[in-house]
């Protein structure tokens, strides 16, 4: 299996990050290897090569079909579950990776840097459209971040459409969509918690 990554697709997390809303006119998207999961709410370890690891909480879909060039009106049928994760980013290190025009997978592809929730959620059971879906993050009971599905820039059928163009979807592989505004630092001693339309996801150390 595989992880595939977009970013940039919330404006408002373009402009915290830029301080400006330059939008995409088309989906960005970076690849995790299955080394980069973390899984079963396991601690996560701060790594000792950043000084700086950011949290970006997204809402995840599960493929559940080999998928090519598919048609964005067709996607739909290539997933049932969605579930929560966290892309840990070692900021700093991307920072640097971005003034020098190089890859990212020094700052995003390393260990457990993918954080997916142990249970994924059938949209038949949530009764909603995945595009209404909504999801909130907490860091030591504070609130860092709320999700709305509906504000991103692209939706989940184009994203799938869209990467299928360049690489094979397989059953299993794991589509993180896109983080929303709020994201920050985590360090050791934090505890973080996540809720999908209210059901707690994610729940797990900072170590």
């Amino acid at each position: 299996m595989k992880i595939i990554c977009i970013g940039r697709n919330y404006v408002e997390h373009i402009e915290e990050l830029d301080g400006n809303r330059n939008i995409p006119t088309e989906p960005l998207f970076f690849t995790k290897p299955d080394t980069a999961l973390l899984r079963n709410n396991d601690p996560f370890y701060v790594p000792d090569f950043s000084q700086e690891v950011h949290y970006e909480t997204e809402l995840v879909v599960k493929i559940n079909r080999l998928v090519k060039c598919i048609d964005e009106k067709f996607a739909h049928r290539c997933y049932a579950e969605v579930g929560l994760g966290i892309d840990f980013t070692a900021r700093d290190l991307q920072r640097r990776c971005m003034e020098q025009g190089l890859p990212w997978e020094v700052c995003k592809a390393f260990d457990h840097s993918a954080a997916v929730s142990p249970v994924f959620l059938p949209l038949s059971e949530l009764g909603k459209d995945v595009q209404q879906l909504r999801f909130e993050m907490q860091l030591n009971g504070h609130l860092r971040q709320q999700g709305d599905a509906s504000l991103m820039i692209f939706g989940v059928d184009r994203l799938i459409s869209h990467v299928s163009r360049f690489m094979t979807l397989k059953i299993g592989d794991l589509l993180f969509t896109g983080t929303p505004v709020g994201v920050g630092p985590v360090k050791p001693g934090d505890h973080l918690q996540a809720w999908l339309e209210g059901r707690k996801l994610l729940d797990f150390d900072i170590r």
